[in-house]
């Protein structure tokens, strides 16, 4: 019994671990909107990439840019299926629904991977004068965007906003199959980055 209690423990301890790790967030203690306060402030650009459940990421960025934390939004992101439209252009489609002005978006209908997303949209920071942006992908995702965006970027604070709860993603993640795929496969991916491979 004594050993079944540790198990569980320690089962339960590494699972709160991973979720942390993973979801790094700058905005726990912030209000909806921004504040006076320098890790509450405005920023210049929401940066959405796209990605499993795309959707769920771009309405966070809308929700971010209506509730007035930058005046751009920027979606990363090439065509799944080539015979379409970019997902960014899909990203911005949805933005515009929402009633975002087109003119307040920028698109990067290149990017296919993560590393991508963030050379791609460093071309756009500098172009834009931008020193500070907020990064919005699932919580799974994160960590790993936020270490590619920092060190392409170094220049520019990148603000980590985890999508929390999505189809593929949420508090309850280790109770499924496809949670712990999901987050096997970032920290594979975590450890790649740091001996240097793509992402």
């Amino acid at each position: 019994m004594k050993w079944l209690v540790s198990g569980f423990i320690l089962a339960a301890v590494c699972i709160a671990l991973i979720t942390v790790y993973l979801q790094p967030n700058n905005f726990i203690g912030c209000n909806d909107t921004p504040t006076a306060s320098q890790e509450c402030a405005t920023s210049d650009a929401i940066v959405v990439v796209s990605g499993g459940d795309t959707r769920a990421r771009t309405e966070a960025g809308i929700n971010l840019y209506k509730n007035g934390w930058a005046d751009t939004l920027i979606f990363s992101g090439a065509a799944q299926d080539k015979t379409g439209p970019s997902n960014a252009e899909a990203m911005q489609r949805q933005a515009v629904e929402a009633g975002v002005p087109i003119e307040s978006t920028i698109i990067d209908e290149d990017s296919e991977s993560t590393q991508q997303n963030a050379k791609n949209t460093k071309t756009i920071f500098a172009n834009q004068s931008y020193s500070d942006v907020i990064l919005v992908t699932s919580g799974y995702h994160q960590r790993r965007a936020s270490l590619e965006f920092n060190k392409l970027s170094d220049s520019v604070t990148i603000r980590n906003y985890p999508v929390t709860e999505d189809s593929d993603w949420g508090w309850f993640w280790w109770l499924t199959p496809r949670g712990w795929w999901l987050s096997g496969g970032e920290l594979v991916k975590i450890v790649a980055f740091y001996f240097g491979a793509t992402s």
